[in-house]
């Protein structure tokens, strides 16, 4: 026998040990979930921990990990409190105290993008359902694994929209406003806003940053009112939203649009806090009720009965995040975290209970970004029911019989 063959002989049983091993001293896949539970974004990750739980349940339901043996799924959580320090903790303690096979997170970007540094380090598979900030796949880590689309994405289409409503209604922009959380989130997006209108030829007449803890936005409401912009565009967690909202409301600034960037517009807390003062407000997201996918509206009634509330998009990624990590357990039929991670770099899922987002397929780039992930834009507006999120953009998945209102004409 070769020096080499006798070498490999001993490394792949080596190797099999070391999988049995786990499997033996393993009850559960152990999923160890980082959001901020308290804190400014503390309902967002609230909604991705109601959404994992779901989907969990579902699966465990269904006779757990059939590659597996049928082990079951168990979550264990950690609370950011959306700050990257605590994150990081986080993820130290639960890889080395809690063992977990697979890390969730973090929802803020500001906190994932350090997170996964030590998943990366430990060679911890990491499942990021959604936080935008294109740096976290860019680190060059093969941990790493991004359901939703990430923020060039998310401007590019927005602008995208300001083109199709610009030419479908007659109505030229030439002046637009951005306004924005001052975390990574909210830069991350400025930066990117900045080089489109550029590329659009849109005059920039507000660039504002601000501390989502904010309790009074009025300044930054009459700098807003004072540069009269055609078009606000925001991004904001949902306290500064619901602020934000009423104080323009309450000062009666005039715009033709205002397009919202997920997060705190999608929070369901949203509408309840503004009512009215939203009508006719845009939104960029993931996913809406109304978007025409099998189980889509039967998963969305079954949360909306658990919890009290629709599946917000960022909860929709939490969900089928849960199934990726299924799939992919399924096909590896290990809890080694290197087999976890080949597979997730395998990922091919265009069907099944989790597909209810509106693009296609899940499958990873090189970086570990989901090729497929796609955008919708909504228009908050009351035709006959209430105040609902209605899907306007792309063309093609808006919702039949309806026209989006552009210019707004809130009185």
């Amino acid at each position: 026998m070769k020096i080499l063959e006798k070498i490999a002989v001993p490394v792949v049983a080596f190797s099999l040990l070391i999988g049995t091993a786990l499997l033996a001293q393993a009850e559960n896949v152990k999923i160890g979930n980082i959001e901020p539970m308290s804190g400014p974004s503390a309902s967002l990750g609230q909604q991705g921990k109601a959404a994992r739980e779901m989907a969990v349940e579902e699966i465990n339901a269904a006779g757990g990990i059939k590659s597996l043996g049928g082990m079951k799924l168990e979550l264990i959580y950690a609370d950011s409190e959306s700050k990257p320090e605590k994150g990081v903790a986080e993820a130290e303690r639960l890889i080395n105290t809690e063992k977990v096979h697979i890390l969730s997170g973090c929802w803020n970007s500001a906190v994932t993008y350090p997170t996964t540094a030590v998943a990366e380090r430990y060679g911890i598979p990491f499942v990021v359902p959604v936080s935008v900030a294109d740096k976290i796949t860019e680190q060059g880590f093969k941990t790493v694994f991004r359901i939703a689309a990430k923020d060039s994405w998310w401007t590019r289409d927005q602008f995208a929209f300001l083109k199709d409503m610009e030419t479908e209604f007659n109505s030229p922009i030439k002046k637009v406003a951005f306004v924005y959380e001052n975390g990574d989130w909210g830069t991350g997006f400025a930066t990117q806003w900045k080089e489109l209108a550029k590329k659009a030829g849109y005059e920039v007449v507000l660039d504002e940053p601000y501390p989502s803890t904010s309790t009074d936005l009025s300044p930054v409401v009459q700098k807003i009112k004072r540069a009269r912009p055609d078009v606000l565009m925001l991004v904001s967690n949902a306290a500064d939203a619901i602020l934000l909202t009423n104080t323009i409301a309450e000062y009666n600034v005039k715009l033709k649009a205002i397009i919202g960037s997920g997060g705190g517009h999608a929070d369901p807390s949203f509408l309840k806090a503004t009512g009215k003062n939203a009508t006719q407000i845009f939104d960029i997201v993931e996913w809406e009720t109304d978007v025409n996918k099998p189980g889509a509206k039967e998963a969305n009634e079954k949360y909306k009965a658990k919890f009290g509330q629709n599946f917000s998009g960022e909860a929709v990624d939490a969900y089928l995040a849960m199934y990726v990590i299924k799939d992919a357990l399924e096909r590896s039929a290990s809890l080694e975290p290197a087999k976890i991670i080949e597979a997730l770099r395998a990922t091919d899922l265009s069907s099944g209970p989790g597909m209810i987002v509106g693009y296609d397929k899940v499958a990873f780039d090189q970086t570990g970004q989901n090729k497929h992930a796609a955008l919708v834009i909504v228009q908050v507006n009351d035709v006959g029911k209430g105040l609902e999120r209605i899907t306007v953009w792309p063309k093609t998945a808006r919702r039949a019989g309806y026209t989006p209102v552009f210019p707004m004409d809130v009185k």
